[in-house]
C-alpha cells in the first residue's frame, strides 16, 4: 500500500486559507452591529417598497394629466397647469429619493447581518479544518507496516488506515464547503458595495432635485409676474419667441449645410448597435432623427437633428460612452417660457471615435468642462429648458471634427453646431419602446 503524504496536503490547505484570508478581512471591515432582527428588517424593507409603488402610481397619474395638457392649445392657463403638474412630479421624485435612501439603508443593514453570519460560519469551518489537519499531521508518519506492528494484526491496521481515508474525505468535504462559503461572502460584500453606491447616488439625486424644484417654482412665479395673468400678453410673447427661434433655426441650418459639404463618413466608426449606450434608463423614443412629421410642422428646417426620449423633469441622464465633457452651457436667457432658446441647458461629450454626443433641454448638469466620464456615469437631469414643447431629452450625435460653437442672438451662451448623424445606428436595438407618431 502506497503511503499518502498528508503533510503535503496540509501545506496546500494552509496556503489556500492564507489566500482566502483577504476576503475574510474585507468581511470584518464591512460588518457593523445589527440594529434590528432579520425579520424586522425584511418587514421594514417591504414597507418602503410599498411606499415607492404608491409614489410611482401618483407620478404615473400626473404624467397622464401632463400629456393631456400638452395636447391642448398652448395658453397661459395650460402652461401654468403644466408647470403645476411638473412641480408636483418633482415633489414626488424628492419623496421617492428620500424613501429609496431609507430603503437602501435598511438593505445595507440586512446585508451586514448576513455578512456577519457568513463570517461566523467561515470561522467555524476553518476551526473544523484545523482540527482535521492536526489529526492528519499526527498520523502522517504512519505507513501500513507501522500500523501492522502497532496494532499487532492486519485487520486492526486496515481499520486504522481506513480511518485515515475517512479523515481525508472529511477534510476534502470541509474545504469544498469553505470555498462555497467564501464565494457567498464575496458576493454579499460586492452587493453591499453596490447598495452603498446606489445610496450615494440617491442622496445626490435628492440634493439636485431640490435645486430643480426651486427653479421650477421660480419659473412659475416669473411667468405669472410678467404676464400679470393676462392671456393677451402671454400669446404676444410666445409669438415673438416663435419668430426668434425660427431665425435661429435658419442660421443653424445654413451653417450645418456648409459643414456637411466636407463630411467624410469613412472617418466614423462602423454603424453597429451598442457603440453608444442609452442616455436614459427604460428608454422611450418620442421622436426619431430626420424629417419627422413633427419636424415638418414645427421646425423651419423640417428636420430633426437627433432623437427624443421621454423623460420627466429630474430624470437622471447618463453618458452614452466614455469621453470628455467638451462643453456645458445654457442657451436660455431666463426662466420665463419666452426666454427659452434652442437647447437650453445642454452637455456635449467628446468621444475617442470621432463621435460627440449632445444632451439637451436639461434642468441641471452635474459635470463641468474638461471632466472625464465613463459610459453610464450620471452627467445631469432632464428638464424642459430651451425651445421645447414639454419635458424630454434631446439626444444628438455629431461628427466631432465638424463641431463649432456659435453665439446666435437672442439665444444666450454658445450654440453647438456640426454634422449630425442618426443616433439609432449606434444605439442598442433592444429594450427601447417607440411611441406612436415618433417617426
Amino acid at each position: 500500500m502506497k503511503r499518502v503524504s498528508y503533510r503535503f496536503a496540509a501545506v496546500v490547505i494552509i496556503t489556500a486559507l492564507v489566500i482566502w484570508a483577504p476576503a475574510l478581512r474585507a468581511q470584518e471591515a464591512a460588518t457593523s452591529s445589527p440594529v434590528a432582527s432579520s425579520s424586522d428588517l425584511r418587514n421594514l424593507i417591504d414597507q418602503k417598497n410599498s411606499e415607492l409603488q404608491q409614489i410611482q402610481a401618483k407620478r404615473d397619474a400626473l404624467e397622464a394629466q401632463l400629456e393631456e395638457v400638452s395636447k391642448s392649445k398652448q395658453t397661459l392657463s395650460s402652461t401654468v397647469k403644466s408647470l403645476n403638474y411638473q412641480i408636483s412630479q418633482m415633489d414626488l421624485l424628492i419623496k421617492s429619493s428620500k424613501v429609496n435612501t431609507e430603503k437602501l439603508a435598511l438593505e445595507i443593514n440586512s446585508l451586514n447581518q448576513n455578512i456577519s453570519q457568513a463570517g461566523n460560519d467561515i470561522e467555524k469551518r476553518k476551526e473544523t479544518i484545523a482540527q482535521l489537519l492536526v489529526e492528519l499531521q499526527k498520523r502522517d508518519h504512519e505507513n501500513l507496516l507501522y500500523l501492522v506492528l502497532k496494532e499487532g494484526n492486519l485487520s486492526g491496521s486496515l481499520d486504522s488506515a481506513g480511518s485515515l481515508v475517512t479523515l481525508t474525505g472529511a477534510l476534502t468535504k470541509n474545504i469544498s464547503e469553505l470555498r462555497v462559503l467564501q464565494g457567498s461572502l464575496a458576493e454579499k460584500i460586492q452587493e453591499e458595495h453596490q447598495k452603498k453606491s446606489a445610496q450615494e447616488m440617491e442622496q445626490s439625486n435628492l440634493k439636485n432635485r431640490q435645486y430643480i424644484l426651486q427653479d421650477q417654482q421660480s419659473e412659475k412665479n416669473d411667468l405669472l409676474a410678467r404676464t400679470k395673468n393676462q392671456e393677451r400678453l402671454y400669446q404676444k410673447q410666445i409669438d415673438e419667441l416663435d419668430a426668434q427661434q425660427s431665425d435661429i433655426s435658419k442660421v443653424i441650418g445654413d451653417i450645418e449645410d456648409k459643414l456637411r459639404a466636407g463630411f467624410d463618413p469613412s472617418l466614423l466608426p462602423t454603424k453597429r448597435p451598442g457603440v453608444l449606450e442609452f442616455p436614459v434608463a427604460s428608454p422611450i423614443l418620442t421622436q426619431y432623427y430626420g424629417p419627422t412629421k413633427f419636424a415638418e410642422r414645427a421646425y423651419r428646417t423640417q428636420f430633426h437633428t437627433g432623437v427624443d426620449f421621454s423623460a420627466s423633469v429630474g430624470t437622471p441622464i447618463y453618458a452614452a460612452a466614455d469621453g470628455m465633457v467638451w462643453r456645458t452651457d445654457n442657451n436660455d436667457k431666463g426662466t420665463s417660457r419666452w426666454k427659452k432658446y434652442q437647447y437650453g441647458r445642454y452637455i456635449l461629450l467628446k468621444h475617442g471615435d470621432n463621435l460627440s454626443t449632445l444632451y439637451a433641454h436639461l434642468s441641471r448638469a452635474v459635470v463641468k468642462n474638461g471632466d472625464i466620464v465613463k459610459a453610464g456615469d450620471l452627467i445631469g437631469y432632464s428638464g424642459n429648458t430651451g425651445y421645447a414643447t414639454g419635458p424630454h431629452l434631446h439626444f444628438g450625435v455629431y461628427w466631432s471634427a465638424s463641431m463649432e460653437f456659435k453665439a446666435i442672438p437672442p439665444a444666450a451662451g454658445l450654440v453647438p453646431l456640426g454634422v449630425t448623424i442618426d443616433p439609432m445606428g449606434y444605439l442598442p436595438n433592444e429594450n427601447v419602446v417607440s411611441i406612436k407618431g415618433s417617426r
